[in-house]
């Protein structure tokens, strides 16, 4: 399944009309072009310091859209009562600081097993899937499944940041299917994302036991020359012999 991070259609926005009530392009009517085009799902990051997807466009997309809302947030106390109050169809817990442009590593399950854990809890008991983004380490991903989630979600940056190197893609897509193999051992349903774009996704189906990819930077980029749904249709496309 395609899930489309709308991250930074948000981000174009508040390039211009940050702190104020409306502007373009709008997240939520992107999300919507991207459900009609075939999209699975819709990935939205509300970030403590809301540097692009802000609270109204939360909101807005939990009315809005048919498919899955899968909200990307810190396990920040903040944005713990908000999700429990939004109920998105699952949250994927991420390491968030404030100077980066975006996510750019995994959780360290290991060294935060019980806070981890504790919200995982209250998700669920509130009705909401809870997703661990993590590196593809087996040190992670054991206790991942500890926590009690039913997903991790696998950081592909490595692997996209080191596609043009044969021998090193090929090191990072063995950490990637070991991974994979591990975690669904265990127990955990498999999504991946980050870096993913339309000349790494085709070595990427190597991977075993995937549920969703999130897209979203490489998406969006395409969109500006082929517009939004021609973009979605063509990911899905390249996504059409993934096997699970």
């Amino acid at each position: 399944m395609l899930g489309v991070n709308i991250d930074h259609v948000a981000t174009l926005r508040e390039a211009r009309y940050r702190g104020r009530e409306q502007g373009e392009p709008d997240p939520v009517a992107a999300a919507i072009t991207c459900e009609a085009a075939g999209a699975h799902g819709i990935t939205a990051h509300l970030r403590e310091d809301r540097r692009h997807i802000q609270d109204r466009d939360i909101w807005k997309l939990r009315e809005a859209i048919a498919t899955r809302l899968n909200l990307e947030m810190a396990n920040a106390p903040e944005i713990i009562s908000l999700a429990l109050k939004l109920k998105p169809n699952i949250v994927c817990l991420v390491p968030e600081k404030r100077q980066e442009v975006t996510t750019e590593g995994g959780l360290d399950v290991a060294g935060n097993l019980v806070a981890l854990s504790e919200t995982r809890k209250r998700m669920n008991d509130a009705g909401i899937e809870v997703s661990l983004f993590i590196a593809p380490d087996p040190e992670q991903i054991e206790p991942a499944a500890r926590t009690g989630s039913q997903f991790i979600e696998l950081h592909t940056g490595a692997f996209a940041e080191n596609f043009a190197d044969g021998q090193q893609r090929d090191r990072e897509l063995t950490r990637l299917v070991a991974a994979a193999n591990q975690a669904h051992g265990l127990g955990l349903k498999v999504n991946a994302g980050h870096g993913l774009n339309y000349d790494n996704l085709k070595s990427l189906h190597r991977v075993p036991c995937m549920v969703e990819l999130n897209i979203g930077h490489s998406i969006i980029s395409r969109a500006i020359t082929v517009g939004l749904a021609t973009a979605v249709k063509e990911m899905l496309k390249l996504m059409e012999n993934y096997r699970t």
